[in-house]
């Protein structure tokens, strides 16, 4: 049976390598990029996947058009979702290849390495090849000494969870076998744009790794994704990688908004009684109705980024999350009422209510008010 648009040439192609190469906003760099890649790949069967965020600078509809031309391209748009670590598992996950090699599309990686890097993994003994800039002949380029000191503090963070010598856990230039990427991807975060520490901290068994050394380019155009929600993402994913295998992260960081938001109550409750003079009843009200509301704003914002809700879906969100802590705050009462009554010293049965009702409150929410896409 023919498929409709695809040569011959097409169909037997067997690449043996799959260049993923991960974009958001990156248009004036693919035409240079794929040149730049025929040239250091010349004699290599190989393949580009394109994995784009929904790039709003025409990113996705040039690297369509180029595909057409190339039978060694694909593209994959992402509606949705977003994330380095996440884009390069999915452009992994539609290969075929034996390996992936991970390239950014700012040209700063030394695509030169790459035949080095497979003909290093072609011996057989080693699962990922990393481009160190850590490493004897490597160098951090013309990085700002901000962006170093940042590079360096967060390559000394990832140490603490390796259990494997690795200079650069922070590289973003890396290859990997897919049999050993398989092994480990359903234990990846997928969190952020850190993927190779991800992969040798969730790896089933610890990773052979070699770390060739490479000189960190400049960017040719667009601009650095380096920026604050870069930095908090990197903290998730050690912190997921760390108490995120005893206790689910996402449920942490709910915790963490409710005890703002008990802080936010108490200020907001001083305030209308104390300074406004206005009766109780009225200021516990309004208190944990602002309090709610904060709560609520923050866990769409930070806690549940990912299943954001906007429009309308915001308006049935943020009532249904109302009516979800008005239960869990009557089943803390209730708990913690109860085991005053059996004696139970005050301190602890405030706190194990207060765990009964922040458990209710994230499974509720989670279910209803920020019940995933996906299901």
């Amino acid at each position: 049976m023919t498929i409709p648009y695809l040569s011959e040439d097409a169909l037997s192609f067997a690449p043996e390598l799959s260049v993923i190469i991960p974009t958001l906003n990156e248009r004036d760099n693919l035409v240079p990029l794929l040149d730049l890649l025929d040239k250091a790949l010349t004699g290599l069967a190989w393949e580009a996947i394109i994995v784009d965020d929904d790039s709003h600078d025409g990113t996705p509809e040039l690297a369509r058009r180029l595909a057409a031309n190339r039978s060694n391209l694909r593209v994959i748009q992402r509606i949705g979702r977003g994330g380095l670590a996440s884009a390069c598992t999915e452009g992994m996950m539609a290969s075929v290849a034996p390996c992936f090699v991970i390239l950014d599309a700012d040209m700063q990686h030394d695509a030169f390495l790459i035949p080095l890097m497979l003909d290093v993994m072609k011996e057989g003994d080693t699962d990922i090849v990393v481009g160190s800039r850590h490493v004897s002949g490597g160098d951090m380029g013309e990085f700002a000494e901000h962006r170093k000191a940042l590079s360096s503090l967060g390559t000394r963070l990832a140490r603490m969870l390796l259990k494997v010598p690795l200079s650069d856990p922070m590289s973003g230039f890396f290859m990997v076998r897919a049999d050993f990427f398989r092994a480990a991807v359903h234990r990846l975060s997928n969190i952020g744009f850190k993927i190779l520490l991800d992969l040798v901290v969730s790896s089933p068994t610890p990773p052979r790794i070699v770390e060739l050394p490479y000189i960190f380019g400049e960017r040719a155009h667009g601009e650095s994704k380096l920026s604050l929600r870069v930095a908090l993402n990197y903290l998730e994913l050690l912190a997921d990688k760390t108490i995120g295998r005893l206790i689910p992260l996402r449920f942490v960081i709910f915790v963490m908004v409710g005890m703002l938001g008990v802080v936010l109550h108490l200020g907001a409750l001083s305030l209308l009684f104390i300074r406004l003079a206005i009766p109780f009843y009225l200021s516990q009200m309004t208190a944990t109705f602002f309090a709610m509301t904060v709560n609520f704003v923050l866990n769409n914002t930070i806690t549940y980024r990912d299943r954001r809700l906007t429009g309308s879906a915001f308006v049935w969100g943020f009532l249904s999350f109302i009516a979800a802590c008005g239960i869990g705050a009557a089943a803390n009462f209730a708990v913690a009422d109860m085991l005053f009554s059996h004696s139970v010293y005050w301190l602890a049965a405030g706190f194990l209510g207060a765990i009964v009702g922040s458990v209710w409150n994230y499974v509720v929410t989670s279910t209803f008010t920020w019940r995933n896409k996906a299901a």
